[in-house]
């Protein structure tokens, strides 16, 4: 059976080493890192997320803030709104909640996000910055799981990395990350237009998937001693669940962790590291901002 990746016992970890350089820098350089969180309409998803995020930085000692505006609110209210939080020195990272709503541009809105405030890693200048191996913020997705495999002791130098999914969001930066010097891996993206998909996959010594269908990858198509890593989360229907679903990854959990050296779990796995990294991302930020990085 494999060994589990249990996320959630690593952000815990990660988030304690946080908490104290945050106590360090207040007690220190009299600088508390600040986090604004924007967010337009009243998605009940995005709702929850924002709450883990509010309730994560005050775990930490870092300083949140929330704009609400409403989905009917002309576009140039949300562009306005993130002008002023690039001109407020008290905030060291923005954060603007996806998706948007019908009638604003995401593109437009990350964007207008100042580059040095763009804790999410997604403006072109920061994916800019990483293709080209220079300092900047990564995507959090794509860090958690590099952070996984460095802080489970998983080696990627030299080793076959399979990623299946393409999106700019995690897919895309993460085969970058991991074929950089500094990590070394050889990486394979696969997508939707691969033909032959198992072909890949069963070359993997490390597989990474993030396609957003449950059993994209089953048994077969991995190979025995693989270290599989899911970002999926899925919701299927479950009559025996309060809720009436319960939540999946992208691969066939139970029988593919018969076959793996090691398995992240969904729920549990790599979706805790996203707010870690964002959290991450915020300190750095603010460090930066003054010169103590």
């Amino acid at each position: 059976m494999a060994k589990i990746i249990n996320g959630t016992d690593l952000s815990k970890t990660m988030r304690a080493e946080m908490a104290e350089e945050v106590k360090s820098l207040k007690t220190n350089h009299n600088l508390t890192p600040g986090l604004a969180v924007v967010l337009v309409g009243d998605d009940p998803a995005s709702i929850s997320y924002i709450k883990g995020k509010r309730k994560a930085c005050a775990d930490i000692g870092i300083y949140s803030i929330e704009h609400t505006l409403t989905a009917d609110q002309p576009e140039s209210h949300l562009l306005d709104t993130i002008k002023q939080l690039n001109d407020d020195p008290t905030i060291h990272g923005i954060l603007v909640q996806l998706p948007l709503p019908e009638g604003f541009d995401e593109q437009t809105a990350l964007n207008s996000i100042s580059p040095d405030k763009d804790v999410d890693g997604l403006h072109p200048v920061n994916l800019g910055r990483l293709m080209r191996g220079e300092e900047g913020f990564l995507p959090c997705t794509p860090h958690g799981v590099q952070q996984i495999l460095k802080r489970g002791n998983f080696e990627v130098a030299g080793k076959h990395v399979v990623i299946v999914g393409r999106s700019t969001l995690v897919g895309r930066p993460l085969a970058n990350i991991l074929s950089q010097k500094a990590t070394n891996a050889t990486v394979t993206l696969c997508h939707t237009g691969t033909r032959d998909l198992g072909h890949f996959t069963r070359q993997a010594n490390i597989l990474i998937v993030v396609t957003g269908h449950p059993n994209t990858i089953t048994a077969d198509m991995v190979q025995n001693g693989t270290v599989v890593i899911d970002i999926g989360v899925n919701r299927v229907p479950d009559k025996s669940r309060k809720t009436g679903y319960r939540l999946v990854g992208d691969v066939d959990y139970k029988a593919i962790s018969k076959k793996a050296r090691a398995i992240t779990p969904v729920p549990g796995g790599v979706g805790p590291m996203t707010i870690t990294m964002l959290l991450h991302n915020t300190i750095t930020s603010a460090k930066r901002m003054h010169d103590l990085a």
